[in-house]
């Protein structure tokens, strides 16, 4: 058998460890939820306007994002197709102050597969109004966990209370999501908790919305 030169060996070892490095790495990658990237699937009118409406938009790795918004608020959710994303719990995890999210996902990937993803969240304090009486809106970033498994809010971070939401946020989805039970494990705000989270904990004892 010829002999392999020595730096040939540690050359293949130092490879095969970069490789599964690169394997093992979590990173971020974006896609867009805005209404001009999706696809208007339902709709309800009131007096002219859309009352309701539920929107397809594409996501990672074949995965479908569904967005429903009813009376001025919205539900996110995901799955292998619009079916299977509406029978997920997030699809029923609401707030009771009117809410939208903003337009970009950020998903957490390992090896190229979504595990989690992060979104931002704008909640209206009805105890905190503008000079025109319309509620100020309160900022927060929701992780939430990816299949194999259900999908379903894991974490709430403030982003006003806290100037590092994003890191906590991304943070807080390596080392959780993977292992969130949806169906006994409870949302955790995770960092400094302020306004944003607490309007959005007190949903979770409102009839109706999943807990």
């Amino acid at each position: 058998m010829p002999r392999v030169p020595a730096l040939a060996v540690a050359l293949t070892i130092l490879f095969g460890a970069v490789s599964v490095a690169a394997a093992d790495t979590i990173g971020s990658v974006y896609t867009s939820v805005a209404d001009k990237d999706c696809r208007k699937v339902s709709n309800l009118k009131l007096d002219g306007d859309d009352y309701a409406a539920e929107r397809t938009c594409r996501g990672l790795a074949g995965l479908v994002v569904v967005k429903n918004e009813d009376d001025l608020r919205e539900t996110i959710t995901v799955g292998r197709s619009a079916s299977a994303a509406d029978k997920e719990p997030a699809a029923s995890q609401g707030f009771g102050p009117f809410n939208s999210t903003t337009n970009t996902i950020e998903w957490r990937v390992i090896g190229g597969k979504p595990f989690a993803m992060i979104q931002r969240w704008h909640i209206a304090d009805n105890d905190d109004p503008e000079k025109n009486g319309r509620p100020k809106s309160k900022q927060m970033l929701v992780v939430t966990r990816l299949p194999p498994g259900a999908v379903c809010h894991v974490a709430y971070i403030d982003v006003t209370a806290n100037p590092d939401a994003n890191e906590i946020a991304r943070k807080a989805a390596g080392e959780l999501a993977r292992g969130f039970d949806c169906s006994k494990d409870k949302i955790s705000v995770i960092g400094i908790g302020g306004r944003a989270t607490a309007l959005a904990m007190a949903s979770r004892n409102i009839p109706g919305l999943a807990r």
